[in-house]
């Protein structure tokens, strides 16, 4: 079978709290482990998107609104839509791993680490179209 769900791919949960919210795949599990018998994928993802900005507001106001509230979860293959976008960040790979989901103060620094990574990305002005919404 073709690996659909590699490091980098962006995809979309359907279900859940985050439904219709965009991924991307850190690490993909094609077979599954002891705990969790299901094909799988840590993914890191946008709960919180940032707010429109117009060049009339100032900096400050600027910063507030081009943050990012981001989400670490473990997902099933069957519950992620895959899309024909890849998103190169080479320091999530680090950042999150399947130890991390059993401390919570673990998870805590790895959703900081990558609330950092994304908003640089978002107000370097890449990859713009991963830090809109979902419009349905």
């Amino acid at each position: 079978m073709v690996k659909v769900y590699k490091p980098g791919k962006v995809a979309i949960v359907l279900q859940g709290r985050q439904a219709g919210k965009k991924v991307v795949v850190i690490k993909q599990v094609d077979e599954g482990t002891k705990e969790r018998p299901y094909p799988h994928a840590v993914v890191a993802g946008i709960e919180r998107y940032p707010r429109k900005v117009t060049r009339r507001m100032g900096q400050k106001k600027l910063a507030m609104r081009s943050k990012v509230k981001p989400f670490i979860k473990i997902v099933n293959y069957s519950h992620l839509f895959p899309t024909r976008y890849a998103l190169e960040l080479e320091g999530l790979k680090g950042s999150v791993a399947h130890d991390t989901f059993k401390e919570p103060t673990q998870r805590e620094n790895a959703k900081k680490t990558i609330k950092k990574l994304l908003e640089e990305r978002y107000t370097a002005g890449k990859n713009k179209w991963f830090f809109q919404p979902l419009r349905f």
